[in-house]
């Protein structure tokens, strides 16, 4: 299977995508070449980003979608783990598929998740199907996975326990509060949760507010990104504009970016509303707070965190409260296991031991899921048949630029509507 050299093919659309399927790779291929791959989007990680993982890659290329099943590295190699959006993953399954059709061997395909799943579950799991390994970040999860599979008579054989990647550093040291620095709360941002910008500014003036009651202690704002560079999830109202119309910030109160494995290594509190954080939080022993003052959702997904204990509010944190997990929640949810990626590098073994791999078998098909799938692969510059489509500006806009310039259009409408409507209106009238 693949090249004589083992080598791993990291496919990423974004920054945590990236993060993601580096990490991945590392943990189920450690002896493999890494071969990075990154599609040409408006997502597409900058450099920093990129370094910011420390995973160095052998040979780094950014490609159209439609590079991908010509690019020699791909068809080369032993593994390629795709760190991409369902609806390419499926093309890429699909497409990838098509164009080996007629090679001696493939590489194995390998997909999983970002981070936790809290929603569109089934949509993405069979997004995923027809990938050698679906990788599970619990055993919560792939038991949900292999149920979702059984019902629709797919093999359940890909579905495949593991953790989240990222999870590890150095336990929690209590004793370097005050020892070495001061007792540091941290508070890891989302770019969509909570959505609003009267939500994000209430949030911004409950850390200073939190700041002020404990000048003590230091605050930090956790940001994802520099000014300018892209996320996985479009920001709206980012954290570092609102926190500088704050017209009293406490001194203690302070932004940080960076690596969070590095800020959680300074961290005694970790304060989120539904970030993955929360998770690298808790498998260290870090004490983790998941705010409770916006709602506890499913659109924020927060509601993942109802059994663990770690709901809160900042109401409590300001009293002192510090929340503590239940251990039998952190167990269920892959939180604290030792070598989680040892079933999936025995996977692969068996795959590799095994000859040739069969062509992949996604679920939606041309024959009976044509509509849907030819939809899906033509976002992304491919016809039905795995072939690149002709090039047209349609065709060829990446989705996430497609995404932003329907979202222009849709504020362009509102502002009509809602502001120069009634001007115009009001101008005529008098």
């Amino acid at each position: 299977m693949g090249s004589a050299a083992p080598r791993a093919v990291v496919l990423a659309d974004s920054d945590s995508r990236w993060k993601w399927a580096a990490l991945v790779a590392r943990r189920i291929a450690p002896d493999h070449a890494i071969d990075a791959r990154f599609l040409r989007s408006g997502t597409a990680p900058s450099q920093r980003q990129i370094d910011e993982v420390g995973i160095v890659p052998d040979t780094t290329a950014t490609l159209d979608y439609t590079d991908v099943p010509t690019d020699p590295a791909v068809s080369a190699a032993d593994v390629v783990v795709l760190g991409t959006t369902g609806g390419t993953m499926l093309t890429m399954i699909h497409t990838l598929g098509r164009a080996w059709r007629d090679h001696p061997s493939r590489p194995a395909l390998v997909t999983g998740y970002v981070g936790v799943i809290y929603e569109n579950m089934v949509d993405g799991l069979l997004l995923r199907c027809g990938s050698d390994l679906v990788l599970a970040n619990s055993a919560h999860d792939a038991a949900r996975f292999r149920d979702v599979y059984t019902s629709l008579g797919i093999d359940t054989a890909s579905v495949v326990e593991t953790a989240l990647p990222f999870l590890g550093g150095a336990p929690h040291d209590p004793g370097a509060a005050g020892r070495d620095r001061p007792f540091t709360v941290t508070f890891a941002v989302q770019p969509s949760v909570p959505g609003t910008r009267a939500a994000r500014l209430s949030l911004v003036r409950h850390l200073a507010r939190h700041a002020r009651l404990h000048p003590d202690r230091e605050v930090l704002l956790k940001l994802r990104n520099q000014p300018g560079e892209a996320v996985t999830h479009t920001e709206r109202f980012p954290y570092q504009e609102l926190l500088r119309s704050l017209p009293d910030a406490p001194p203690n109160l302070r932004p940080v970016y960076g690596d969070m494995g590095s800020v959680l290594d300074r961290t005694d509190l970790l304060v989120t509303v539904s970030s993955t954080a929360a998770v690298e939080s808790v498998h260290r022993s870090i004490p983790t707070a998941v705010l409770s003052d916006f709602g506890v959702r499913e659109a924020h997904g927060n509601h993942f965190f109802v059994h663990s204990g770690l709901l809160t509010s900042f109401a409590d944190l300001d009293a002192g409260h510090v929340p503590t997990v239940r251990p039998e929640w952190a167990a269920e949810h892959g939180i604290g296991r030792t070598d989680p990626y040892r079933a999936a590098r025995e996977r692969l073994a068996r795959l590799r031991d095994g000859g040739p791999l069969a062509p992949p078998r996604p679920f939606y098909t041309p024959e009976r899921s044509g509509d849907y799938l030819e939809t899906l692969v033509g976002r992304r510059g491919f016809a039905l048949d795995g072939t690149p489509l002709a090039a047209s500006p349609t065709a060829a806009r990446p989705p996430a630029l497609k995404r932003i310039v329907r979202r222009g259009a849709g504020r362009l409408y509102r502002f009509g509507r809602n502001r120069l409507a009634p001007a115009v209106r009001r101008w005529q009238q008098g």
